[in-house]
């Protein structure tokens, strides 16, 4: 899946604050000499299913998940073990939820009840949510980490990492020259319109939510993610993940802040004309034209006076002569 795509490698990105980022970084080559960690509860039954060997390290821990660097086999993955509801910062908002239908209409009824077998199966939807987001998403051209499968609210997938064994930095530790910020908001454009196309908006796109590895970057966390045409809040969603990246790129090359990205995508989108391979410009016009308010109540009331003129003479033709 990290195939090349053209862009420059990873030596034209430092990273800000090496010290700084110690739960992110680590060789592969160190982490298969560690001895193991301790099995985090949720792993357990993984291991005892042979789907996960060994646990090696703790990676990282958000908002709404821990991950952890786990051998499955011959091969170095993560598991992303999600925090249950309740521990959770990130609250499963009801704009989040709007627009997803369960196949199950049962299953559908008792989520929409909330009662206790509502809320789990609204946990197994937000935790499945992510995996059906990630195989749409590779399917249509965007860079993302290859999923192996949801278990009980651990979803395993592909460690991302740089071709010397580091696991890939998160884009806000990254400093970019000005010439790659431009390259990769580019590419970064991109993926939201090919996101678009493929009928989804991440929801929650920011630099915080971007790996970066010697190909440029590859978008992780997507739970939230929403339907577009079926959510009434994706267009505004959209435009926050675009200006939050652009903002962050922006910081490197300031002429992107003039932009209108999620504008121009968005008209596309709504006339049926954006497509993935579409070259974006960044311009947008606000349609100006205001409607002249006294104009139109004049004619309205144009249109009163000379209904009740009608009305008069159907009257007055309708009475007797004297």
């Amino acid at each position: 899946m990290l195939s090349v795509l053209g862009l420059g490698p990873l030596e034209s990105r430092e990273l800000i604050n090496p010290s700084a980022w110690p739960t992110m970084q680590c060789s592969l080559n160190l982490v298969l000499s560690d001895r193991p960690m301790k099995i985090p509860k949720r792993i357990i039954p993984l291991v005892e299913d042979g789907v996960v060997d060994e646990v090696l390290r703790q990676l990282m821990s958000g908002k709404e998940a821990t991950v952890y660097v786990v051998r499955c086999g011959s091969e170095i993955r993560c598991a992303k073990v999600y925090k249950e509801a309740a521990k959770r910062s990130f609250k499963q908002a009801v704009e989040y939820q709007e627009g997803r239908k369960g196949r199950n209409s049962r299953r559908q009824r008792a989520m929409e009840k909330r009662s206790k077998y509502g809320r789990k199966q609204q946990e197994e939807a937000w935790h499945n949510a992510e995996v059906d987001a990630l195989y749409k998403l590779d399917r249509a051209g965007v860079r993302v980490p290859t999923p192996y499968g949801c278990f009980d609210g651990v979803l395993l997938m592909e460690l991302v990492t740089t071709e010397d064994g580091e696991v890939a930095p998160r884009l806000n530790d990254v400093l970019l020259t000005r010439e790659q910020a431009l390259e990769d908001h580019e590419v970064m454009m991109g993926y939201v319109v090919k996101m678009l196309c493929a009928g989804l908006v991440h929801g929650d796109l920011s630099e915080f939510n971007v790996l970066v590895d010697d190909y440029g970057p590859v978008i992780i966390d997507l739970p939230q993610a929403v339907d577009a045409a079926a959510n009434n809040h994706a267009k505004s969603m959209l435009e926050r993940d675009v200006n939050n990246m652009t903002a962050y790129y922006g910081l490197s090359a300031p002429e992107l802040l003039n932009t209108q990205f999620a504008k121009e995508m968005w008209a596309l989108y709504e006339e049926g004309e954006l497509h993935p391979e579409i070259q974006l410009t960044g311009y947008f016009e606000d349609d100006q034209t205001s409607a002249d308010v006294d104009s139109v109540l004049l004619e309205i009331k144009a249109a009163f006076e000379e209904e009740e003129e009608r009305q008069a003479r159907i009257r007055s033709a309708d009475e007797p002569d004297a």
